[in-house]
């Protein structure tokens, strides 16, 4: 029997488990996919943001700002990549700078730091690509970028290495109290003890809580976001997170830089039925173009390399929703987590320990904050890369042109403590095939090596889920005599 098992293994269910691996108890994370953090976290924005939209008073505005600040401490612990952007909100005249100065109110009684104005002078000579209309900008220096998915990871690592146990492909299909625990059953037919549930589960997550709860307090609205990524030849076109002045749909369409060079143009919001509907249109890259020329008209959209979605869980809770169940003591549900989800994720797992389930179990003598970061192949010095070569030939062989990515990078990437064999795991992991050709080059190599490594047909390894082989028979074959 499990202390605790966690449904979910996005952002906030990793950094869920991290938190609690500090204390002595047992830990088990299911998430129903074929890798982790598939859903919200591997398709967002990527901003940590400074905590300046969030209503006063709000779990979302305090979370918010405590979360930017706790990612300071991540990079520390997890060596996480983070990129110190600052943002700009900017306006285009009276009616607009009016709402500016509204807007710079509340990230003042939120306690964003060094929230300031800028004029048109300091604008165009800190982004001079923004469109020459704009006015007035709120500038908020604690914004930041980061890399979603390696954050989640590097959580569930540090996690594991703390005595958690991690399962993917184990979809929660019933829950049952059973005296003093739970039974969670899985589709896969078996059946798992434990004292306490957290519910974490994303977009799924009042689905989750129907299973048990009689009464859900909350309801998820799925809401699709569509981005455009432009190649990292276009770095330094922007230097700032770029904001329009939010509405009730959101923050708007956003200019993001990327930690790795990359700039992120989006995202649409969309109110959808289908919760796992991430397919991308037409129409969502015209309302994306359209909606940039409010901030900028020198846009290189010649170097677009591929679109993404996102579905978002917004819910009808007008927050985020961390309580525990009112029927069933022990069941926790962490739900509603929207926008600013990413930046709030480290506070809401100590808010969901300390304050809601008041944990009053010891902390762990021996527990480590530690995870040290497998640098790649390109991130090592010159001397690094030719002593590497000399000990593990497959160190020098280039497989991702675009990216630099050697054959030993994705060996390691399927072989490593959250290890992957699939073609758009090793994408997340290695990032072969994240670059202007998009795999074109390297997917199949990257095939052949997860075969090899895996001593699996070729034509059975998955893109991403289960039951997605890329190979579906042999086209070409050769007559012999």
């Amino acid at each position: 029997m499990y202390d605790y098992i966690i449904i979910g293994s996005g952002i906030v269910g990793s950094l869920i488990a991290r938190e609690l691996s500090k204390y002595d108890v047992s830990i088990m994370v299911f998430d129903k996919e074929n890798d982790f953090a598939s859903h919200q976290t591997t398709a967002n924005s990527a901003i940590i943001h400074s905590g300046h939209d969030p209503k006063e008073g709000t779990l979302k505005a305090r979370l918010c700002v405590e979360g930017n600040r706790l990612y300071d401490q991540l990079e520390k612990e997890l060596e996480i990549p983070l990129l110190r952007t600052g943002a700009f909100v900017v306006a285009h005249g009276p009616k607009e700078e009016k709402m500016l100065e509204e807007l710079y109110d509340r990230a003042h009684n939120n306690g964003v730091p060094d929230v300031h104005f800028l004029d048109p002078e300091d604008i165009f000579k800190q982004e001079p690509r923004l469109i020459k209309t704009i006015t007035k900008v709120l500038s908020l220096p604690s914004t930041k970028v980061t890399y979603p998915w390696e954050v989640a990871f590097a959580s569930l690592e540090n996690a594991v290495k703390n005595g958690a146990s991690i399962r993917r492909n184990s979809h929660v299909v019933a829950i049952t109290k059973d005296r003093d625990h739970f039974l969670v059953e899985l589709k896969d037919g078996t059946s798992w003890q434990t004292k306490r549930i957290i519910n974490a589960s994303g977009v799924m997550s009042d689905i989750v809580a129907s299973l048990l709860d009689k009464d859900v307090q909350f309801q998820i609205i799925p809401r699709r976001g569509e981005y455009m990524v432009l190649d990292r030849r276009v770095k330094d076109t922007f230097h700032h997170v770029i904001y329009p002045l939010p509405t009730s749909r959101g923050k708007g369409v956003l200019i993001v830089p990327q930690v790795h060079g990359n700039i992120l143009l989006g995202p649409t919001s969309e109110v959808i039925d289908d919760r796992e509907d991430a397919s991308t249109t037409k129409e969502g890259i015209l309302y994306i173009k359209e909606q940039l020329h409010y901030l900028s008209d020198q846009i290189p959209f010649e170097w677009t390399i591929r679109g993404f979605a996102g579905v978002r869980a917004t819910s009808t809770y007008d927050d985020f929703y961390i309580q525990e169940s009112k029927y069933y003591p022990g069941f926790y549900h962490v739900a509603g987590i929207d926008s600013p989800g990413l930046t709030s994720a480290p506070a809401i797992a100590r808010y969901l320990v300390e304050e809601v389930i008041k944990i009053n179990q010891p902390k762990k003598i021996n527990y480590d904050p530690i995870r040290q970061k497998k640098l790649f192949f390109n991130q090592l010095s010159e001397d690094e890369k030719s002593i590497r070569v000399k000990d593990c030939p497959s160190h020098g062989r280039i497989v991702c042109k675009c990216e630099k990515i050697t054959e030993q990078d994705i060996i390691e990437s399927i072989h490593g403590p959250l290890g992957n064999d699939t073609v758009k795991g090793i994408k997340k992991r290695a990032r072969a095939g994240s670059g202007l050709c998009q795999g074109g080059y390297c997917e199949s190599m990257v095939l052949q090596i997860i075969a090899k490594e895996t001593n699996k047909p070729l034509s059975t390894i998955n893109y991403d889920g289960e039951h997605t082989p890329i190979l579906v028979k042999e086209t070409k074959t050769h007559e012999h005599d």
